[in-house]
């Protein structure tokens, strides 16, 4: 069992919880955990518990000695009023106010339903902001290859070779990030890469030509190390961050004459779906299965069309040869 920092046993059962019961990834539950402890030092701050009132320093809030009865004590007036104080002090974004709202309905959720420890459930009718829908930026096959042909111009071979073989599965395999730099080299049996995703859950992606053999290139390289069994590795002998491959990444999207601002890893997952979809006959439940998405409604986002499709797809019209 896993405790959290600065947690009373009522919010440390939770993101328990969610860690062994419910599978929910680390990264996942850390997110609950930074936005359900923002949460009641405001509730303490607005209640004028232990000594704190609206005027304190959100930062010094300790939400250690809260209870129960506190938790009973909040009503939907309270989460309101923790949007408002959001809104009015941090720069949040639609999608990073929908997922503190998210937390916090889940939480509410959990001690009402599942460990029924509270009554009712001041959250079941804070509603959710509506997040727009936009059409997925991804890279295009030349954009692609352009990527791809700047990594030529890394000096250092045994960088080369692993960040060749890293964009390749990017491109290829739609990984996320942290799916990534968590292969290791057991992973890899043929060409079948096992990948661990959201709630850690496995599936098996396959590897075209080029990857099997980049990976085999890089593999030639990869110095030997009893510490870790990480297939893509760091220059002090270590599995790859997050951070690593960010920055390798902007640097070849520079060289490449494009935005990294605008091309993060996230993008090039956006951009394996977006290829597949468009050049490579596969249906949206094939795509689904490729990301491990959950609900198909997710991966609908890459059936989008650009204006050459449009116009074809219209010119393609029997009404259009029709003589008028």
């Amino acid at each position: 069992m896993k405790h959290f920092n600065d947690c009373p046993i009522i919010l440390d059962d939770y993101l328990n919880y969610l860690l062994t019961i419910k599978g929910r990834s680390n990264l996942t539950v850390k997110e609950y955990y930074y936005d359900l402890k923002r949460f009641l030092k405001f509730i303490i701050m607005r209640k004028k518990l232990f000594g704190y009132n609206l005027n304190s320093d959100i930062n010094s809030v300790s939400i250690l000695s809260i209870n129960k009865r506190d938790i009973l004590d909040i009503d939907i007036t309270d989460l309101h009023a923790y949007i408002s104080f959001c809104d009015s002090n941090y720069n949040d974004s639609t999608k990073t106010k929908a997922r503190k709202i998210s937390a916090i309905k889940s939480w509410f959720k959990y001690l009402h339903n599942t460990v029924e420890l509270i009554d009712k459930n001041p959250a079941e009718k804070l509603e959710l902001p509506k997040l727009q829908k936009r059409n997925p930026v991804y890279l295009t096959l030349s954009e692609s290859e352009r990527v791809i042909n700047s990594i030529k111009e890394e000096k250092n071979e045994f960088n080369r070779a692993r960040d060749l073989c890293i964009i390749l599965i990017f491109l290829t395999c739609g990984l996320r990030i942290s799916e990534l730099t968590g292969i290791n080299i057991e992973s890899i049996k043929d060409d079948k890469l096992s990948v661990i995703g959201k709630g850690n859950k496995e599936r098996i992606v396959f590897l075209n030509e080029n990857c099997i053999y980049a990976i085999k290139s890089y593999l030639q390289l990869r110095p030997c190390t009893k510490n870790t069994t990480a297939l893509f590795l760091s220059s002090h002998k270590k599995r790859i961050s997050n951070r690593s491959i960010q920055l390798r990444l902007k640097k070849y999207i520079e060289l490449a004459g494009l935005n990294p601002k605008i091309y993060t890893p996230h993008k090039l997952r956006h951009t394996a779906a977006t290829l597949m979809y468009k050049y490579g006959d596969v249906d949206i439940r094939t795509i689904q299965s490729i990301l491990g998405h959950t609900s198909v409604a997710t991966t609908q986002i890459y059936t989008h069309l650009d204006d050459d499709d449009i116009k074809k797809g219209i010119s393609k019209n029997p009404i259009s040869k029709l003589k008028i």
